[in-house]
């Protein structure tokens, strides 16, 4: 039996419709059994390159990515003799992502949309912001992630008096991450220091299946 190919052009969208294009055209492939595939995802920018291959690659996928003349080429591969292999390291991944050292803990996630903290004088804020991040860094409980969105991404950048405590936050577990769309808004995309660059498809995730939402 020969191998289905398929394109889907994401060319010219921005976050994360790339990413839900992606899934959606893999869902109706499996929902129309196909055994063995290539879907190919093209984009035009390296942050949707990297949002569709994170997503497909936790979906447990083999991926290759080629740059091209007219966009990124983002190659998902399903090959029949490898199916079970990767079902069975995607149900791995997740065992290992769900399972604490308490299991009574509650994942807890901040979402930080703004360099400053609170409203009323700009400086104030900042101040604010710093205390904050120190405060949290020093505290017993710590948040599972923290998500900087808008103007928060540049907490996350070079030049932010909050840089070493994220650090720190991070060697202690804390995954941080931050808003690709905005990081290239703000042209920070090659300034970010601290953290993972990611998408709002993995955002919604990310806050859906956490016990606590805290925005800051």
């Amino acid at each position: 039996m020969s191998s289905y190919y398929g394109e889907v052009d994401n060319r010219s969208l921005s976050c994360p419709q790339p990413v839900i294009n992606t899934k959606k055209a893999l869902e109706e492939l499996l929902k129309n059994s196909i055994a063995e595939f290539t879907l190919v995802s093209i984009v035009d920018n390296d942050s949707a390159a990297e949002n569709v291959t994170r997503f497909a690659r936790k979906a447990g996928y083999h991926i290759e990515a080629q740059k091209k003349e007219d966009g990124i080429y983002v190659i998902i591969n399903k090959h029949p003799e490898a199916a079970a292999l990767e079902k069975e390291s995607v149900l791995e991944a997740e065992e290992h992502y769900f399972c604490r050292d308490d299991p009574n803990a509650e994942e807890t996630v901040f979402v930080v949309s703004s360099a400053t903290l609170g409203q009323g004088e700009e400086e104030l804020g900042k101040i604010l912001m710093h205390s904050f991040i120190y405060a949290l860094k020093e505290a017993a409980s710590l948040p599972s992630k923290l998500l900087f969105l808008n103007s928060g991404v540049f907490l996350t950048a070079k030049g932010s008096p909050v840089l070493e405590d994220l650090k720190q936050l991070q060697e202690k577990g804390v995954e941080i991450f931050s808003c690709g769309t905005c990081l290239d808004y703000y042209h920070l995309k090659d300034k970010l220091e601290v953290g993972k660059i990611t998408n709002m498809y993995d955002i919604v995730d990310y806050i859906n299946e956490a016990a606590r939402c805290i925005n800051i």
